[in-house]
């Protein structure tokens, strides 16, 4: 570095990169791993300190990316449009209401960003989608059974190995 001793040390104390530097060349391998190991109990600590909003938020975005994956080639299920530049995975039953059909792939479909987000849902043209894509006996099934999945408490393990098995998808 060009310094004198004095002016080294100066530089190790008070400066960011010199911490850094002094870190890596005087602070032995064993204690930098306690530090590494800190960290990794520190993430631990972080992961069983997670809500179960939170976990079926992380849980939720593998889920919509295999949607919008699933139904890449088809059009929005609303209002069928294919030329949308932004998709999201919407539900037909409101996922805020019905927690039971949160993570259920006939209730979950690619959806334009317009009738998903401004319009709503675009409930009355989703629901055209799907008697078109389904037939309307299905239809009337899903709309007969939705009260009985209206209310789902997900426990954590559900919902670590919903997302582990939709990011592995």
């Amino acid at each position: 570095f060009g310094l004198c001793p004095s002016c080294l040390w100066d530089w190790m104390q008070t400066t960011e990169l010199g911490k850094i530097y002094y870190q890596k060349q005087f602070i032995p391998k064993s204690k930098r791993n306690g530090e590494k190991r800190q960290k990794q109990q520190d993430k631990a600590q972080r992961e069983a300190n997670k809500t179960i909003s939170q976990l079926i938020q992380e849980a939720r975005k593998p889920f919509q990316k295999w949607i919008r994956m699933r139904d890449a080639n088809k059009a929005c299920i609303s209002c069928g449009t294919t030329t949308s530049e932004i998709w999201d995975a919407g539900h037909y039953y409101k996922a805020e209401i019905y927690t039971g059909l949160i993570f259920h792939v006939t209730n979950v479909h690619k959806q334009c960003r317009k009738c998903n987000g401004y319009l709503g849902g675009n409930e009355i043209g989703y629901r055209k989608g799907l008697v078109k894509r389904y037939g309307v006996d299905y239809v009337e099934i899903m709309e007969k059974n939705a009260d009985t999945f209206r209310n789902k408490k997900f426990t954590r393990e559900e919902l670590k190995e919903i997302k582990q098995y939709y990011q592995t998808k």
